[in-house]
């Protein structure tokens, strides 16, 4: 892979990495839009029961995504050095990482639920619904952290259409479970909510099957021995550099989500039905742009270690035109059919109402969001992980929730939708700032050090 990216043009390597990953990306977020809009067929309060599950779900999977940024980014160098050894040395640790992680947390979950999601404003309706979800979740947390992890290490391989492959698959096992688990088809119970969890948990199962026998049988990167436990420390030690950033980085969006969802709460449970269900679409407009943020790190850690600045440079004009012409672009899209989108949902026209409010005030800011993400890949890449995970702080922290609080207290849910919309620019003009004069430091410094 490395020799792939000196040869070829910046845009021919990105379009090469990040083509394939669109099914990845779709299929990653079609769990999530296959899952509601089934369980929105069942009315208006299980919707807004999956609507409070989001952000606990959101937070225990980007906790494994932080663990994949490091994992990915030192197995790319391993591979780029062709150093195979260290290579399968941090796969096979980083595994074993995410399992003792994934199940401790898991446990923590299980017995918190009551108070975690009282907390969030879950009420006597929806707390039943919320419980059945969850407690089938957290028993498949496990497979639902090996594909974030899998999906990085994949890239770095340069199997990027194997990654695309395995998710699609998980997906397409998912849509067709969850009819059939939720409302009883083919003689089968009908579960309701506990069904489409049911169904999530086995697809990303097979998913994981999958993705250990890519890494265990074709790329001798996965070691199913007892690991020594200094090098076990000591891989440890090198993934968390990059996972506890990325972790911490990566978890500020549950923190966010959980916020302003207990806003959003006090308007309704029409309210948190009507923004579950944008907040789930609104996923697909990300779609295109997250698979070529997906081969950022990697494209720009290789070029990096190479001393390409250029390259690197090169990639962060085409991203951020790209990022701002595509939100430009869905923004438009969404904001002509929004009352349409929702009526996918459901049909009540209160839900409805805020649904459209949600999307076309949100919209506009999705480009910036993108340059604000990919500022974070390139800070990653450049191996300032700990600069990425400020540069999100500043805008959840900071931005994001005071601006909600304020919003929500002034204006109502619209403040609530207008302070995103505020944050989401002011973070990507904040992104492409910090990441131009870190670029330039980091180019200067390596001429010096020459």
């Amino acid at each position: 892979m490395s020799e792939l990216v000196a040869k070829l043009s910046v845009k021919r390597t990105l379009f090469k990495m990040a083509f394939p990953m669109l099914v990845g990306t779709f299929a990653m977020n079609t769990y999530n839009l296959a899952d509601t809009y089934f369980v929105s067929r069942l009315g208006t309060v299980p919707l807004a029961a999956m609507g409070f599950t989001m952000p606990v779900v959101m937070m225990l999977t980007f906790i494994a995504g932080g663990i994949g940024t490091g994992v990915t980014t030192l197995t790319s160098h391993a591979l780029g050095r062709k150093d195979h050894a260290s290579a399968s040395r941090l796969v096979t640790h980083g595994v074993i990482l995410v399992v003792i992680l994934s199940v401790l947390l898991a446990a923590a979950g299980y017995f918190s639920v009551d108070y975690i999601f009282s907390k969030l404003g879950a009420d006597e309706t929806t707390m039943p619904l919320i419980k059945s979800y969850m407690n089938t979740w957290y028993f498949g947390a496990v497979f639902m952290a090996f594909p974030m992890m899998g999906n990085g290490i994949m890239i770095s391989l340069g199997e990027s259409k194997q990654a695309s492959a395995f998710m699609a698959t998980g997906a397409l096992l998912n849509c067709v479970l969850d009819p059939m688990f939720i409302f009883g088809w083919f003689g089968l119970p009908a579960m309701g909510i506990l069904g489409a969890a049911l169904a999530t948990v086995i697809g990303q199962a097979v998913t994981s099957v999958w993705l250990f026998y890519l890494l265990f049988k074709k790329h001798k990167l996965l070691k199913l021995k007892e690991p020594e436990t200094g090098h076990f420390f000591r891989s440890c030690k090198k993934i968390m550099g990059f996972a506890i950033p990325g972790s911490i980085s990566m978890m500020l969006m549950p923190l966010s989500a959980a916020v302003v969802t207990a806003l959003i709460s006090r308007h309704g449970i029409e309210a948190v039905a009507a923004a579950s269900a944008a907040g789930r679409m609104e996923m697909f407009a990300f779609v295109i742009p997250m698979a070529l943020g997906m081969s950022l790190v990697p494209f720009v850690s290789q070029n990096y270690g190479a001393g390409r600045f250029d390259r690197i440079h090169q990639a962060k004009i085409y991203s951020i035109k790209f990022a701002f012409y595509y939100g430009f672009f869905i923004a438009a899209v969404f904001y002509t059919s929004a009352p349409y989108l929702a009526q996918i949902f459901t049909n009540d026209p209160k839900v409805i109402e805020i649904f459209v409010l949600y999307v076309r005030t949100i919209s506009f800011g999705y480009g910036m969001m993108e340059i604000h993400r990919y500022s974070g890949f390139f800070l990653t890449g450049i191996h300032k992980p700990v600069l990425a995970t400020v540069l999100n702080i500043v805008r959840i922290l900071v931005l994001l929730i005071p601006l909600s609080i304020l919003g929500s207290s002034l204006f109502g849910i619209r403040g609530i939708f207008s302070a995103r919309l505020i944050t989401d620019i002011s973070a990507g003009i904040i992104g492409m700032i910090l990441i131009a004069k870190m670029l330039k430091y980091k180019r200067d410094h390596s001429k010096i050090n020459v």
